[in-house]
């Protein structure tokens, strides 16, 4: 009786593979070519969730996914063209905190 994930089990939708593919790396891509000034955050994992990174544009709009460890969202960056940081040496930028705001306020929000 074994415990725990088989090694023959396919990945999680949206997880895709160290060289990307799935719908993550797809919005990711669109988001980066479809917006001025963006740059990447990464996010390591947790006890709760797994290594995100953060894309954060220039107007401060920003979007969080999935992605299998902090080199293959450096790679994405690389190949994007966008600077990466890792977040917990940087923080987030103060544009995405105003924009979160900004929506919030937007939608009747506190």
């Amino acid at each position: 009786m074994g415990l725990g994930r088989s090694s023959s089990r396919p990945p999680a939708a949206g997880r895709g593979g160290r060289r990307g593919g799935g719908p993550d790396s797809a919005h990711l891509a669109e988001f980066a070519a479809t917006r001025t000034g963006v740059e990447a955050y990464v996010e390591p994992a947790t006890n709760v969730t797994p290594t995100t990174v953060v894309l954060v544009a220039q107007d401060g709009e920003w979007t969080r996914r999935r992605v299998p460890d902090p080199a293959t969202a450096r790679d994405f960056a690389r190949r994007a063209g966008i600077p990466v940081y890792d977040v917990n040496l940087t923080g987030y930028p103060q544009r995405m905190r105003e924009w979160t705001a900004r929506k919030r306020r937007e939608e009747g929000g506190l």
